[in-house]
């Protein structure tokens, strides 16, 4: 597993002269940038099954399908990192089961460090994400896509299987969305929609955040009417699409504390 550490000769020269401070000024100003690595690392993990489960912390996760019909989980990372008066700065990836794990370990005085993670999964396989501080994206998965994070915001794209978003401090996206099924909630955070095919369930919730979802209002030509149920506490309500309360087309909202619009997406 390869290491980097940037500019340790000059942080150590600083120490030894004694410049404490010139070395925050220095570390603080040269902020690690994961995106600076211009060899990132790669690698191939086997998948027994038809699940998997990536849990990250301290990194910009990007997830896709995988090309062709390879079954292996395959991983590119870049690191970028430095420490002051702490142990070498570095990021670690292995796989138990079905089970990816992408951490990162950057402690000391002064720790500065940044890591991100590109992750191609095999189609087919029914993904979920559990993640801790970090800007998590996902585009073009047809399967089951649940994503959980603690700290970060939340980017889908093109998701066609059911969908499950969960941030407690972050924004929720998702667009060009043709899944039948989506649950959304954001505890900090707004959550916006866009839906390109009509689905039969829709479920979202915002603790401290606006909630804005579009819905197609016609298929086939054919004018399409949703059940609309709406709950917030304080924030206004603004429903444009055609409503019919026996509709097997089913959009639940709720807002503690922001606006909430259900619109057409036509």
């Amino acid at each position: 597993m390869t290491v980097r550490s940037r500019r340790p000769r000059a942080v150590s020269a600083l120490a030894a002269a004694g410049g404490t401070v010139a070395v925050a000024l220095l570390v603080g100003a040269c902020g690690a940038d994961a995106g600076s690595d211009t060899d990132p690392e790669h690698k191939a993990f086997a998948l027994p099954g038809k699940t998997l489960t990536v849990d990250s912390s301290d990194s910009e996760l990007e997830l896709v399908p995988a090309r062709g019909d390879t079954k292996d989980v395959r991983v590119t990372r870049w690191f970028d990192g430095s420490t002051v008066l702490g142990g070498d700065p570095k990021v670690t990836w292995e796989m138990k089961g079905d089970r990816l794990t992408l951490g990162m370990k950057c402690s000391g005085v002064i720790a500065n460090c940044s890591a991100r993670h590109r992750v191609e999964v095999p189609r087919g396989v029914a993904l979920t994400v559990e993640n801790k501080d970090g800007r998590v994206t996902a585009s073009g998965f047809r399967d089951t896509l649940k994503v959980r994070t603690k700290d970060g915001s939340v980017t889908v794209e093109n998701a066609a299987g059911p969908l499950d978003l969960y941030s407690s401090d972050g924004s929720v996206t998702a667009s060009g969305v043709t899944s039948r099924k989506v649950a959304v909630d954001s505890k900090d955070g707004a959550v916006k929609l866009e839906l390109t095919a009509v689905p039969d369930r829709v479920e979202a919730r915002s603790k401290d955040g606006s909630v804005d979802i579009a819905v197609p209002d016609k298929k086939d030509g054919t004018s399409v009417l949703y059940d609309v149920r709406t709950d917030t506490r304080n924030g206004s309500v603004d429903v444009a699409v055609p409503r019919a309360d026996n509709s097997p087309h089913h959009v639940s909202v709720r807002s503690d504390d922001g606006k909430v619009t259900v619109r057409s997406a036509n």
